[in-house]
């Protein structure tokens, strides 16, 4: 028992983590009044729902996009079709995995299996992590300026995100060797790049609408700094897949400066939630065809 403990005290740790931030949740949501959460739901009309979930799918091609970008440029020879399928799949893992990295786990496997290389297949899924948090750097400014207007309680925020940044950092040097492979490829580098901006534009305008549906206002380029903070937040390792830390991470920032009540962020951190479940449902349909090309391989 206390080896299996000592072997899974990462898995633990997170699992409470992932408990704790649930239970904030609850008593957010009891503190609120469950009837304003459902009043704030009812006046996002099917509409505005459905082109943020529009926009959600449209991020996720991107995502698809930013890793082929990447892997053609290397010189594997992979139709964007095989890219997307891969993508997919590894999204609706990772929302029903354990860990973020489970979905990384399946691209890599269902890749090998396809008989792409592995070595190009490992590092370009690095660089594809690496370039995903860059981009996100890019708008981080747009949050933490509004953060700073915190006086000391902002100057500690800053501190905590400027401490995530430099773990990021200390991450890339780590990881240089990884984009040796793609040095002399500019243009992939350029593309994969745009990519990033793709999904993550359309990240900002699935939140946008959802806000709006709701008859409120909130800057587009604040949404973008706001998301950004969060993102960071949630690469902290205190619970599984980053549920419930996103939550109370958006609901606390979009109240804060976006200008919503709490029930009204909490709406949208859960809607927003449930449209990258719901987006990345495909992955279900891809994965048996995925399987039956891995196991025609073998």
């Amino acid at each position: 028992m206390i080896k299996w403990l000592r072997d899974n005290r990462q898995t633990i740790a997170r699992a409470a983590g992932s408990l704790l931030a649930l239970i904030l949740l609850i008593a957010l949501l009891k503190e609120e009044s469950g009837e304003e959460v459902i009043s704030a739901l009812k006046r996002i009309s099917i509409g505005y729902i459905l082109a943020a979930t529009l926009a959600m799918l449209v991020s996720r091609i991107f995502v698809a996009g930013r890793w082929h970008a990447l892997l053609r440029s290397a010189n594997l020879d992979i139709p964007f079709a095989r890219t997307t399928s891969l993508t997919f799949t590894g999204l609706f893992a990772s929302n029903f995995l354990p860990t973020t990295i489970g979905g990384d786990v399946v691209r890599l496997a269902g890749a090998m299996q396809l008989g792409y290389d592995r070595a190009v297949c490992l590092a370009s899924m690095i660089a594809d992590r690496l370039i995903g948090m860059a981009g996100m750097t890019l708008t981080l400014p747009f949050g933490i300026i509004p953060v700073l207007s915190l006086g000391n309680g902002g100057l500690q925020s800053a501190s905590f995100l400027g401490s995530l940044y430099k773990k990021g950092m200390d991450f890339a040097r780590r990881t240089f060797e990884t984009f040796k492979l793609w040095f002399n490829k500019p243009i992939g580098l350029a593309l994969s790049l745009l990519s990033t901006f793709g999904n993550m534009a359309f990240i900002f305008a699935s939140l946008f609408l959802l806000i709006a549906g709701m008859e409120r206002h909130v800057s587009y380029w604040l949404i973008a700094g706001l998301w950004s903070l969060t993102y960071f937040v949630t690469l902290v390792p205190i619970s599984i897949n980053g549920y419930g830390v996103q939550e109370l991470s958006l609901t606390f920032l979009l109240s804060k400066f976006g200008g919503l009540t709490h029930s009204e962020s909490l709406t949208v951190a859960v809607l927003i939630r449930l449209l990258f479940i719901v987006t990345s449902m495909p992955g279900a349909f891809f994965l048996p065809s995925i399987l039956a090309e891995m196991n025609k391989n073998k």
